[in-house]
């Protein structure tokens, strides 16, 4: 039963993002068409057949059987539906194709342009109501980097203090790995290691497994102080209290949380603990529990490191906004560039809606409502960039029949655009087909 609660809450969590994402995309075609005095026939939330609807004026408001996207069927333009029966008549005044090249743009890109909007206006709600939170890097002194993992294998070491990407020093902690960041090309971090500047370089493979294991996060820089003691637990029997700093661990020096529970989860029966205490260095043996644990709680990040709030009013909000969107966008789109070039895996990191509704229902189940606004945002920004690719049946392939148009003064013959549209149409269907069954094989493989 629960697992059937799971996979309904995944199913309506993704539905909702996608309603969102779909109506604000149409919405901006037939805003942008109802501007130049265009017939818009039909508003659709969802493709054919159609379950519910209401007709207002020439336009029929309704609800598809099909979840998977939406239309605007503009009177006299050749689109997903493959009208062409208008082809037979002149063009009335209405219509699509009576209107001039730069207004039949304005209405293709709209869609795509208020993507960009929806997610401008979701990243700054966010930063308006809930604000931003920012680690100081000078706060941050060092981090711990376990072997055989990525950050070791590139080069990182515990004890390691980074201060800047790309030749550049960061003010915060959190501009360190952005996703624009990451998906540069020849990313290096500059480090200052036991007095002496170094340098990282990140390879662009990396992010095949930054995908699949993580990379550094503040975890990594936690202290091993102890912030609470479960009652009950070795732990307590032994009398750790919280404020403790453990440094050593059966005489080996630790300094990070991480480092601690790790050497506490592979050792057995009990452990020898060196800990500071109010300027003295006591001695304590605990006993693990069955699970390799002694009931201790990791430090809160507020009272390690100098995390700063900041607070925006509308306008500055708004300018957080744009940055987000810019940095998802430029994020995206060099992460495309890198699958294109074969420096990262298409099957890896080429996502369906199966990913795409798993992805979502995590990011809701860690960030409550913001999580849900954020990835929503971000999806918004995919769709765009998604849409305004040179692909017949795409607002993209419209963009290159309409380029053609007003660099040769004549429009493409309705057979070649028929047979490109239907062409287009295949070509999505397959790379529907091929990124569903990638999710599952990622999901089950």
């Amino acid at each position: 039963m629960e697992w059937i609660i799971d996979i309904s809450t995944t199913i309506g969590i993704f539905a909702l993002a996608l309603l969102i994402l779909v109506f604000f995309h149409e919405l901006g075609h037939f805003l942008a068409a109802k501007l130049f005095g265009m017939r818009v026939e039909r508003f659709s939330l969802g493709f054919p057949p159609r379950v519910w609807g209401f007709k207002k004026g020439d336009t029929d408001y309704c609800i598809g059987a099909t979840p998977l996207g939406g239309y605007v069927k503009i009177s006299g333009m050749i689109d997903e539906s493959m009208d062409t029966e208008h082809l037979d008549e002149e063009p009335k005044p209405w219509e699509y194709r009576s209107k001039p090249v730069w207004q039949r743009m304005i209405v293709i890109t709209a869609g795509v342009i208020f993507n960009m909007i929806l997610a401008v206006l979701i990243f700054g709600g966010i930063a308006f109501t809930s604000g931003e939170t920012k680690v100081a890097n000078d706060s941050v002194q060092g981090i711990y980097v376990a072997e055989s993992t990525l950050a070791h294998n590139i080069g990182f070491r515990t004890g390691d203090r980074i201060v800047g990407v790309n030749n550049q020093n960061v003010t915060f902690f959190n501009e360190l790995f952005s996703p624009a960041q990451l998906t540069e090309s020849n990313v290096t971090y500059t480090v200052m290691r036991n007095g002496s500047q170094v340098t990282v370089a990140l390879p662009d493979s990396a992010l095949d497994q930054i995908n699949q294991e993580g990379f550094i996060t503040l975890g990594n820089a936690l202290p091993s102080r102890i912030s609470d003691v479960a009652e009950g637990t070795p732990a307590a029997e032994a009398g750790l209290q919280a404020g403790d700093r453990i440094t050593a661990i059966n005489g080996e020096p630790i300094d990070y949380w991480l480092q601690l529970t790790q050497k506490i989860q592979t050792s057995e029966d009990s452990v020898n603990l060196t800990v500071a205490r109010n300027g003295e260095t006591l001695e304590y043996s605990v006993a693990l529990s069955s699970d390799n644990t002694i009931g201790i709680y990791a430090p809160d990040p507020n009272n390690e490191f100098d995390i700063q709030r900041f607070r925006y009013g509308v306008f500055e909000s708004l300018g957080v906004g744009v940055e987000k969107t810019e940095e998802v966008f430029t994020g995206i789109i060099q992460g495309f560039g890198k699958m294109f070039s074969g420096s990262i895996s298409v099957r890896d990191n080429l996502g369906g809606p199966v990913a795409i509704a798993s992805i979502t229902k995590e990011a809701t189940d860690r960030g409550g409502w913001n999580g849900f606004w954020n990835i929503t945002a971000l999806l918004s920004v995919t769709l765009a960039i998604m849409n305004i690719l040179p692909i017949p049946v795409l607002d993209g392939g419209h963009v290159m029949f309409l380029l053609y148009e007003g660099i040769t003064r004549k429009e493409p013959s309705p057979k070649v655009r028929m047979a490109l549209q239907q062409i287009g149409f295949l070509l999505i269907i397959a790379l529907f087909i091929f990124v569903t069954f990638n999710d599952i094989l990622r999901q089950f493989g």
